[in-house]
């Protein structure tokens, strides 16, 4: 098993991406978060990829994928869909599992109300769709979508800094000692890029446009059922299990998982999420109509 890593050009975006796994396997599309980049699954990929055909593009505006500059375009979560739209097109991933993390549930589900056919099954690690996995962190994000003063975007700076990626992001809620440098280094790295900030501030303001279509997220699950694992770090500083139950109200047979650690649960638990995720998927295989479950795993 090898990872390759390349690029696809979408419109003026050009995706860098890792791909592992059978080109005829099963595919996994896996969507990353905040501040991160596809690097957030160096574990977890070759792990799925002894079984699946595993798809980890970076979003525009995040890691090494190449967009115009600001001025040129524009970073918003609409924007951020039609390139990943753009990019399972030019792959001809005409059905896969969707894998979506912190931003990349968002932009997933934007994507699974666009082609609902698609989408085989979803798993959602820290990937909100509820109101009630917002905690109280997110005030000053909440005060600068009301009030998109310069004030108030001066205000989300703070979430940019490398402490707060360091220990906010990745360290809140789990053994430190357990988290490689390796991410949160390359995270603070990328935000150190001319303009880096200046987008990040843009796609703060645009969040409030996710929380506006949660009620169509809703309805998508509600009317499609799709099979839904849903793995969380319970100590997540930002978003709460509460919003990891929240999907058992329009899925019943959601699976949901709490493991004891934070936001980046992938630093700590990957060895137990790939479990899980191998359980879920031949479980759907093996019995499509079956009744999920929750579990608190340590």
């Amino acid at each position: 098993m090898k990872i390759s890593y390349q690029h696809q050009k979408v419109g003026d975006v050009e995706v860098f991406y890792r791909e592992a796994g059978p080109k005829d396997g099963q595919v996994i599309l896996l969507l990353h978060g905040f501040p991160s980049s596809s690097h957030m699954f160096r574990d977890l990929i070759p792990k799925l990829a002894e079984q699946y055909r595993v798809i980890a593009p970076d979003l525009a505006g995040f890691g090494r994928t190449t967009t115009p500059p600001r001025s040129q375009f524009d970073f918003t979560f609409d924007s951020l869909f039609r390139v990943i739209e753009g990019f399972t097109e030019a792959l001809a991933l005409k059905k896969y599992v969707m894998y979506v993390f912190d931003y990349g549930a968002p932009i997933g589900y934007r994507l699974a109300v666009a082609h609902p056919e698609q989408v085989q099954a979803i798993i959602s690690q820290n990937g909100n769709a509820y109101v009630e996995g917002f905690s109280d962190a997110w005030g000053p994000w909440e005060m600068y979508w009301h009030s998109p003063t310069p004030e108030n975007r001066e205000a989300c700076r703070d979430s940019l800094t490398p402490e707060t990626i360091r220990n906010f992001q990745y360290l809140h809620g789990t053994d430190a000692s357990l988290v490689s440098p390796d991410g949160y280094s390359l995270d603070i790295a990328y935000m150190s890029r001319p303009e880096a900030e200046e987008i990040q501030l843009d796609l703060i303001l645009d969040y409030r446009t996710n929380v506006d279509l949660y009620p169509e997220f809703q309805a998508y699950f509600r009317n499609y059922q799709p099979p839904l694992l849903a793995v969380w770090g319970k100590n997540d500083p930002a978003f709460l299990p509460a919003g990891a139950l929240a999907y058992k109200r329009d899925i019943p047979s959601a699976e949901v998982h709490l493991l004891d650690t934070g936001h980046f649960a992938l630093e700590t638990h990957v060895t137990e999420i790939h479990e899980l995720i191998h359980h879920f998927l031949k479980k759907i295989i093996l019995n499509p109509s079956y009744i999920g479950s929750i579990s608190t795993l340590n």
